[in-house]
C-alpha cells in the first residue's frame, strides 16, 4: 500500500494582515479595495537565492539589458557557451537560478541556457510587474542571445512562453510545466485567496484592462496555444496546489502538436528538479 506523504503540498497562502486590510477597504469602497487587490496581484516576492542555485547563479555571465517596449531592465543569465542555446523562464516570485536542475542537465548534454531575472523578480530592479512585462523581455532576449531550440516555462514562464511564440518568438520546440491558463480564473482564485467577494475578479480585470490597455483575456493559454504549430511539452502534476492539472490539460487540447505529461506528488516546484521530468525535456528536445 502507498503511504500518504508525510508532508502535504499546500498551496502559499496570502498573510492575514493583507487578508484584513483588503476586507477593511471592501467595507469602504469597491474602488479602493480594487486598487488594493491589483498592488497586491502584481508585486512578487523576492526572496534570497538558495544555497541548491548557487553553481549557477556563480558561474553564469550575468548581464543588464534595457527592454525598450515596457522601459525597464533586467538581469539575464548565459550558464554555459554552446551554439544550441535553451531559454528558460520562470514563474511569478521565482528567479533566473530556479531552473538550476534543468539547466544543468541541458549544459552536460551540450545545450547552454539562457535565463533572466523578470522586471520585480530577483536582481532585476521595480517593484511591480505583469505578465505582459515578462513577454516584452523574452522578446528582446531573442535579439541579444537568439536564435534559441527550444524554451522552457515554468508556472507564469510557460504563459509568457506560450503569449510570446504566438507574438513572433521563434523557437522549434517549447516546454511548459505547471502553466497557468485562463486569466480570469487565475484572477478569481486570487480574489479567493483574499477572502474578498467574488464578483471582485471581474473588478480587477476591468482595472487591468483600463491601466493597461490590454483584453486580459487575450493573455490566456489556451487561446495562445491554439495559434502555436510547433511541437509543445505540456507537464503538470495532479497534485499542484497552486495551478490545478485541468489548466495544463485544457492548453494540451488546444495544441496542434502537443505532448501531455502528469505527474503524482511533485506540487508546483519539486515538479521542476525531478529527475523522471528532466529525462522527458531532455528526450523531447533532443528528439527531432
Amino acid at each position: 500500500m502507498t503511504k500518504k506523504a508525510e508532508n502535504p503540498i499546500k498551496s502559499l497562502k496570502i498573510p492575514q494582515l493583507i487578508i484584513i486590510s483588503g476586507k477593511i477597504l471592501a467595507f469602504f469602497s469597491t474602488k479602493l479595495v480594487t486598487k488594493f487587490a491589483s498592488k497586491i496581484f502584481t508585486t512578487p516576492i523576492k526572496h534570497k537565492i538558495p544555497k541548491r542555485e548557487f553553481q549557477m547563479d556563480s558561474k553564469s555571465e550575468q548581464k543588464i539589458i534595457h527592454v525598450p517596449a515596457i522601459d525597464k531592465s533586467i538581469v539575464t543569465y548565459e550558464y554555459g557557451k554552446s551554439d544550441r542555446k535553451i531559454l528558460l523562464v520562470h514563474g511569478w516570485s521565482g528567479r533566473g537560478t530556479q531552473l538550476f536542475k534543468i539547466a544543468e542537465e541541458l549544459l552536460e548534454n551540450g545545450y547552454s541556457t539562457i535565463s533572466f531575472d523578470a522586471p520585480a523578480h530577483g536582481k532585476s530592479k521595480g517593484q511591480t510587474t505583469i505578465m505582459s512585462e515578462f513577454i516584452a523581455s523574452i522578446l528582446e532576449i531573442e535579439k541579444h542571445f537568439g536564435p534559441f531550440d527550444a524554451a522552457i516555462g515554468h508556472s507564469l514562464g510557460g504563459m509568457s512562453v506560450l503569449n510570446a511564440i504566438k507574438d513572433g518568438l521563434k523557437v522549434n520546440k517549447a516546454v511548459i510545466i505547471g502553466s497557468g491558463d485562463i486569466v480570469q480564473d487565475i484572477l478569481d482564485e486570487f480574489i479567493f485567496k483574499m477572502e474578498l467577494k467574488k464578483e471582485l475578479g471581474h473588478n480587477l480585470r476591468d482595472f487591468f484592462e483600463n491601466k493597461y490597455q490590454l483584453k486580459m483575456d487575450d493573455f490566456s493559454a489556451y487561446k495562445a496555444a491554439q495559434k502555436i504549430e510547433i511541437p509543445v511539452l505540456v507537464i503538470h502534476d495532479n497534485d499542484d496546489p497552486e495551478v490545478p492539472v485541468k489548466a495544463g490539460i485544457h492548453i494540451h487540447h488546444n495544441l496542434k502538436n502537443g505532448t501531455l505529461m502528469l505527474t503524482e506528488g511533485l506540487g508546483h516546484r519539486k515538479i521542476l528538479g525531478n529527475h523522471n521530468v528532466i529525462k522527458k525535456i531532455l528526450e523531447f528536445i533532443k528528439n527531432s
